[in-house]
């Protein structure tokens, strides 16, 4: 039997604390993932929580970077890990706890290592080059979107890196099924009119 999956927004902005959760909830956004580096236990504990009880009274699904203890705590909807979290997150207490769980990928044997997890959704990246971070991985291009849904299946599929709206309108025709953003949003002259206007490229 094919296993059903929970489908994912096709806008996925990423933010870094609850402040900007509140921004991007407001303008409309469906799903969102908070992604805290460097933060304190404090910190993270805090914005969490916040950032959950802002979602659940918007309707908003939330998307917890790396911290899949907190994750589990506050009852997040989804944890999002990279390869190497996944050497130490405890991924049956996620299961159990009932958090869907996201997985990064940047080549085959990532994927193969990411699909024995059963995870709730697949990202790939970076798609183009990216200002964020400092990547080891060459940009994956449109054609490894539709590769890369062609062996997920059913599985949603989420694009990342380097997107602007036309780029990330390009990823879903590719075959993408959610694109997710980070600093087209949050280094824009106008957040919230750039949110909007993602909003209504990606759900057109």
């Amino acid at each position: 039997m094919t296993r059903s999956f929970h489908p994912l927004d096709r806008f996925y902005p990423i933010v870094e604390n609850a402040d900007w959760i509140l921004r991007v909830v407001a303008a409309g956004a469906k799903l969102v993932q908070l992604r805290m580096k460097d933060a304190s236990a404090f910190d993270i504990a805090r914005d969490v929580e916040r950032a959950k009880s802002m979602c659940d009274a918007a309707g908003v699904q939330l998307v917890v970077n790396d911290h899949w203890r907190a994750a589990i705590e506050f009852g997040c909807d989804f944890v999002h890990l990279g390869q190497g979290d996944l050497d130490s997150a405890d991924i049956k207490a996620v299961r159990k706890a009932g958090v869907r769980l996201g997985v990064s990928t940047h080549d085959h044997a990532e994927l193969d290592r990411a699909l024995s997890y059963d995870p709730d959704y697949v990202a790939l990246g970076p798609i183009y080059p990216t200002m964020l971070k400092e990547m080891p991985w060459a940009p994956q291009g449109l054609e490894r979107v539709g590769e890369w849904k062609r062996l997920v299946g059913v599985r949603p599929l989420v694009a990342i890196g380097g997107l602007t709206i036309d780029r990330a309108v390009q990823c879903l025709a590719a075959g993408a099924d959610s694109v997710a953003v980070v600093t087209d949003i949050t280094r824009s002259d106008d957040p919230e009119s750039q949110m909007k206007a993602w909003m209504t490229a990606t759900r057109a």
